[in-house]
């Protein structure tokens, strides 16, 4: 079982310093969490800042070609993040005043937003009490509970959880404790939770209940020499000049024309 006050003592003094948890802005959040989706906190930061800098605003983002924003994206990997991104900049005004909503419903429905992400901006952009479940989360709830959890008792032990007023600072909390402490080979000795933890209690056994559990990530399939590392070879050379679509593999191009991140213009391609 959680303790919220133990999980609140422990972590509130040691709160990673990131830049986007000093930002109540809906759009600066919300490029954040996508910016972070199968990214490490760390690379996010720098990448960030340029982001919010270049594009402050939906308007901003929507008002450019597409290709602007994939060349600021460069380096992040999974580019479909920034076509969402700039697809959802343009709905926000076309059918939002400008502004990301604040219904749940509402967010889910742009491009690219799922549960997690829609919730994330719910707890960290407006404040909202509602539980937020990414990969460090999930890990927590299920080896508490010492069970696997579904989508669905997941999410509900996550909202649960929320204290009253307090869900920006306690969904924070606990993402931390998940990154820092129970990671995949977890630190169970520094853990304020290591007294009230199922899994813990009963001395590891095998398998682990967040093997499996939804919302926890697996391994991601190797980089090097992947169809990932081509799509990203083709891209980062599109992002100067247009190329003769013969000098990449034609698989690579045509996934990347339908995935419209790039455009054909007979032979040639460039970045829209």
């Amino acid at each position: 079982m959680i303790d919220p006050d133990a999980v609140l003592a422990w972590g509130a003094p040691r709160m990673r310093d990131l830049p986007w948890r000093g930002d109540r802005d809906p759009w600066r959040i919300l490029v954040s969490e996508v910016m972070l989706q199968q990214t490490r906190a760390e690379r996010v930061v720098e990448r960030w800042h340029g982001f919010v800098r270049a594009f402050p605003s939906p308007a901003d983002c929507a008002a450019v070609p597409l290709g602007d924003v994939l060349r600021l994206w460069q380096g992040l990997g999974y580019p479909r993040r920034a076509r969402d991104l700039h697809t959802t900049a343009g709905i926000v005004g076309a059918e939002h005043g400008g502004s990301l909503p604040d219904d749940l419903g509402a967010l889910l429905a742009l491009p690219g937003i799922g549960p997690y992400t829609a919730r994330a901006v719910l707890a960290f952009a407006f404040e909202r009490d509602v539980g937020v479940v990414d990969t460090n989360i999930a890990r927590i709830l299920a080896r508490t509970s010492g069970e696997r959890l579904t989508p669905k008792h997941a999410q509900a032990q996550a909202d649960a959880l929320v204290p009253p007023g307090r869900g920006w600072i306690w969904n924070q909390v606990v993402m931390d404790l998940g990154a820092l402490l129970c990671r995949p080979r977890p630190r169970c000795g520094d853990c304020p939770l290591a007294t009230r933890c199922a899994w813990n209690v009963a001395g590891h056994p095998d398998p682990d209940p967040a093997s499996g559990s939804a919302g926890v990530s697996t391994t991601q399939a190797r980089f090097a020499g992947s169809d990932r590392q081509r799509r990203g070879e083709v891209m980062r050379a599109l992002a100067d000049r247009p190329r003769d679509a013969d000098e990449f593999d034609g698989r690579i191009v045509d996934g990347l024309v339908r995935d419209g991140l790039v455009t054909a213009d007979g032979r040639m391609i460039r970045l829209p």
